[in-house]
């Protein structure tokens, strides 16, 4: 009998950011989170890939490297989805696919400001660790998002 504890695989944090859609989809590429996530050193394209695949190697301050493919971008509805696909070290799950929305928000008191959010799918092999881990790297990068649109 397994002792692991049953666990949601799957998180989505969201936040209110004071600024413009266009600030802040701006911002939201791949090769640019290292613009505004204060855990990432460095952000870069992984040269030799596909060139129908897009695949950006994430340096994070920690000495953690994601190399992450985009699955999916859309310029209309403003939204990317991703996936990591491989890991140093490497994770103690088998995957994992996030999508990050940008919405307008058009009227009442944050009229002008942008509603986004952030979920992450795991497989069913990725534990409370793991989702919980995510869900701090995720409020913590969307608090990140919010003070770099101010500068």
């Amino acid at each position: 009998m397994s002792s692991r504890i049953p666990t949601s695989t799957s998180v989505t944090e969201s936040a209110v950011i004071q600024a413009h859609l266009s600030q802040v989809w701006h911002l939201v590429k791949l090769q640019d989170f290292h613009k505004f996530w204060t855990k990432l050193s460095k952000s870069e394209h992984v040269k030799g890939a596909s060139p129908e695949t897009d695949i950006v190697k994430w340096t994070f301050e920690d000495g953690t490297v994601l190399d992450v493919k985009l699955e999916e971008h859309s310029t209309i509805d403003h939204f990317i989805t991703y996936s990591v696909i491989a890991s140093t070290p490497a994770l103690t799950y088998s995957s994992v696919i996030s999508t990050i929305r940008c919405y307008a928000v058009t009227s009442g008191q944050n009229e002008g400001s942008t509603f986004v959010q952030w979920s992450a799918h795991f497989s069913s092999d990725a534990d409370a660790g793991v989702i919980e881990d995510a869900r701090f790297k995720r409020k913590e990068a969307l608090a990140d998002l919010a003070n770099a649109v101010k500068k």
